[in-house]
């Protein structure tokens, strides 16, 4: 497993233009999304219907891009660790791209490069571009910017 960077709340600002990563790979099952689709009621047959899938552009079933954004706790988890904070949140996402689709059975891992680093009253925001990347994949799989925040 990567050993995440560590940094206090008061380091953020340093930083800002800072690449981090990559995470381990995790492999993106079926089941998960199956799961995936049963928790949000998104059966869209591109994901879960075999016989579909493979007559499509695709190929094969493939995950939600929805999906790819919510297992990035996970992976920041491996990228870093701030300390020195009360609370932690997702305060939303500036932008969001699904390049590549990630098959079924696929793994990924994520790398970030922080953004930007602002001070706010009580704490810090921090936005991350955050890019999954498709193991043996030419173009990454999601790439969304993160916006989090830091209160101490």
């Amino acid at each position: 497993m990567s050993t995440p960077l560590t940094v206090t709340l008061d380091e953020l600002p340093e930083l800002q233009g800072r690449t981090l990563g990559p995470s381990d790979w995790r492999t993106i099952s079926q089941e998960d999304i199956d799961v995936f689709a049963d928790l949000t009621g998104d059966h869209n047959p591109i994901h879960v219907d075999e016989a579909f899938a493979a007559a499509s552009a695709f190929g094969t079933r493939i995950a939600h891009g929805l999906l790819s954004l919510s297992i990035v706790v996970p992976h920041l988890a491996q990228l870093w660790k701030v300390t020195g904070a009360g609370v932690g949140i997702n305060y939303g996402l500036n932008r969001v791209r699904f390049p590549a689709p990630t098959p079924a059975g696929a793994r990924v891992r994520a790398g970030a490069e922080v953004l930007e680093v602002t001070e706010l009253d009580g704490g810090v925001q921090v936005v991350l571009k955050v890019t999954y990347e498709l193991e043996g994949g030419d173009k990454p799989v999601c790439v969304a910017e993160f916006v989090l925040r830091y209160y101490r």
